[in-house]
């Protein structure tokens, strides 16, 4: 049996395309894994396609959890007891996953369960919306993680704000700017998919719809009505939309399919291979989504997006004029908008030197990171309790404010917040509780 090995654990697109880099990396310098495909999308389309595209390994383990499951509860369930299955047999030296896929929350639980590390990439993403199934994973997941990948210096603070150890979290980038610059810097794009779709650089608006809060009767509804206003009242661009295999099939349920094929400039295309995908976003004027991946891929990019959603765990992209949130509610609203955002001027692609979401090295550092671990070790974190408190000195501290409350780099700090072990005997008058001051 291999010893001293990571089990990475993934089974969707998304985790598909940001593990390439990750998995590029790991070969150069020689980190063995085991890697377990969980079958979470399974159609081929979806995701074996990007498997080529991406040069992804083949995986050593196939779950197929997908074909099995009827809901998503059961398919948490299930995925927990294979991954934790598959954990045992292979004792890893621990567990790696990345963003807020079920996938992710099961590899994080059934670590738990098999009392392994786990290692969390993509930590600290927040959207503050607790009605997003991916939400409740993500926070799970960190909860639970031994070691905390964070993409972006926001992720940093949302962790810290909760309390998570400072020696427990590295700034690392996403890996997706890694894999999109590959891409662009390697002549990958696949150009001949705009004659393939009668399309011109420039000339159309590029949508995905396909969060399962979104395809709700009332929503979908008001989606599709905004779409079909868009292109009639901009009769000089194309909407170019390829439909996610779930989308296509609950807009044929509700009869809202046919709305879209008879609107002359909407284009409607299966799923693309990545490639062709990126190269939409690429050539797009606008880009209209409710996908996570998708806003950080157009950013990137350096397109303006359209996010249908009320909150975004990418703020960055709005903080930098890139990204406008356009619920799904109001259909002259949301018209309004994408008009509004397509008759704008163009960006440039932010300066991957300084960009919030990355320099395109992520990949190098997550696989060091992992590297080191296998060298050095890594165990389940246990600790006594740690109290919050406020101090002058910034020495371990956890969070630091400036004078109007901002968070700040330590040096420039007014306050800081810390989280530190406290001995029992100063906890003991905290604790206690004057219930007779208590108001009933």
């Amino acid at each position: 049996m291999r010893s001293n090995l990571v089990m990475i654990v993934a089974g969707t697109r998304p985790e598909a395309i940001k593990l390439a880099p990750v998995f590029w990396w790991l070969e150069k310098i020689g980190v063995d894994y085991v890697f377990v495909w969980s079958g979470q999308h399974y159609d081929y389309e979806m995701s074996r396609v990007f498997f080529e595209q991406l040069k992804l390994p083949e995986p050593d383990v196939f779950l197929e959890v997908g074909v099995q499951a009827s809901n998503v509860s059961e398919q948490v369930g299930l995925l927990i007891q294979k991954i934790a299955g598959e954990a045992k047999k292979i004792q890893p030296s621990f567990v790696y996953a990345l963003g807020d896929t079920n996938t992710t929350l099961a590899a994080a639980l059934a670590s738990a369960h098999v009392g392994r590390p786990f290692v969390h990439d993509e930590a600290g993403m927040r959207s503050f919306d607790m009605t997003m199934l991916e939400e409740v994973n993500r926070r799970v997941a960190d909860a639970v993680a031994d070691l905390r990948l964070a993409p972006t210096k926001l992720a940093v603070v949302n962790l810290l704000y909760e309390g998570v150890p400072r020696s427990s979290i590295r700034l690392v980038g996403s890996t997706v700017v890694d894999a999109l610059m590959h891409i662009v810097s390697n002549n990958l794009l696949k150009k001949e998919v705009l004659d393939e779709l009668g399309i011109e650089p420039e000339g159309y608006i590029m949508v995905t719809l396909h969060r399962r809060e979104n395809l709700v009767d009332q929503r979908l509804h008001v989606a599709v009505s905004a779409l079909v206003g868009v292109a009639r009242a901009l009769p000089s661009f194309k909407v170019v939309f390829p439909v996610h295999p779930h989308t296509r099939k609950r807009m044929e349920e509700m009869g809202l399919f046919k709305r879209l094929e008879a609107v002359d400039n909407i284009v409607i295309t299966k799923p693309l291979g990545y490639l062709e995908f990126v190269t939409l976003l690429q050539e797009a004027r606008v880009v209209v989504t409710d996908s996570g991946g998708v806003q950080e891929e157009a950013f990137i990019l350096g397109k303006r997006i359209v996010t249908l959603r009320r909150t975004t765990e990418w703020i960055e992209t709005v903080v930098l004029g890139y990204n406008q949130l356009v619920p799904i509610d109001d259909v002259e609203k949301m018209i309004k908008n994408i008009v509004s955002v397509a008759e704008m001027p163009t960006l440039p692609p932010p300066d991957l030197s300084r960009c919030p979401l990355g320099d395109g090295q992520a990949g190098r550092r997550v696989a060091k990171i992992l590297q080191s671990l296998l060298e050095s070790g890594i165990e389940r974190w246990q600790g006594t309790f740690k109290m919050p408190m406020l101090v002058k000195e910034q020495e371990n501290v956890s969070l630091c404010f400036s004078a109007d409350g901002s968070p700040v780099a330590e040096g420039e700090a007014t306050y800081c917040i810390s989280r530190m072990e406290t001995p029992l005997d100063r906890l003991r008058s905290f604790v206690e509780v004057d219930w007779g001051a208590v108001e009933e």
